[in-house]
């Protein structure tokens, strides 16, 4: 729905979009449903104003910070931004940082998966890192899937019940009044 909003304001503007107004056309929609779209959102992008990152919350309210996390695990992440985060950090050190950060969530917290994506945003380009790390992989999966025999589960009661069919009524059969 924003993208598609962008894209007009782009036509009509014959300019890049900000990022700030696609901040703004999504607090305004999470605002006027006050909070039963349920969507907790990070919002980043680069335009000719520089590097933004924000949190959009359910009720359409907005924090701008140098780093941000949402989510189930995003107390633990949080611990580890607080902890480790200075500016000027190198490509390499940020996605270091961040992996660092989802995988204390990860780890802190039932919901929050198992593996670690990144999404690196430039000017003009949007790179995703998508499986850069497994720190928690299955143990053990079955090759064959799935089954489960027949009385593996125990039946406590059954109960049938017969159903009586309605007769079809033609279009001709029909009683008129």
């Amino acid at each position: 729905m924003v993208s598609s909003q962008l894209q007009l304001h782009r036509y009509a503007t014959s300019r890049e979009s900000r990022v700030v107004t696609a901040l703004t056309l999504l607090k305004t929609h999470l605002f006027n449903y006050q909070g039963h779209v349920s969507a907790a959102l990070v919002l980043g992008g680069v335009d000719v104003t520089g590097p933004h990152l924000h949190t959009v919350y359910p009720h359409g309210s907005t924090d701008t910070l140098p780093f941000a996390t949402m989510g189930s695990g995003s107390l633990a992440a949080m611990s580890v931004f607080e902890s480790k985060y200075k500016e000027g950090f190198t490509r390499e050190e940020g996605i270091q940082l961040v992996a660092e950060a989802i995988c204390a969530g990860i780890f802190n917290d039932l919901g929050s998966g198992s593996n670690v994506d990144v999404c690196v945003i430039t000017k003009g380009k949007t790179e995703y890192l998508r499986n850069h790390q497994e720190p928690n992989p299955r143990t053990y999966a079955s090759s064959k899937g799935f089954s489960f025999t027949k009385g593996h589960t125990e039946v406590l009661s059954t109960k049938i019940t017969q159903l009586k069919l309605k007769p079809a009524v033609a279009e001709g059969d029909a009683m008129e009044e």
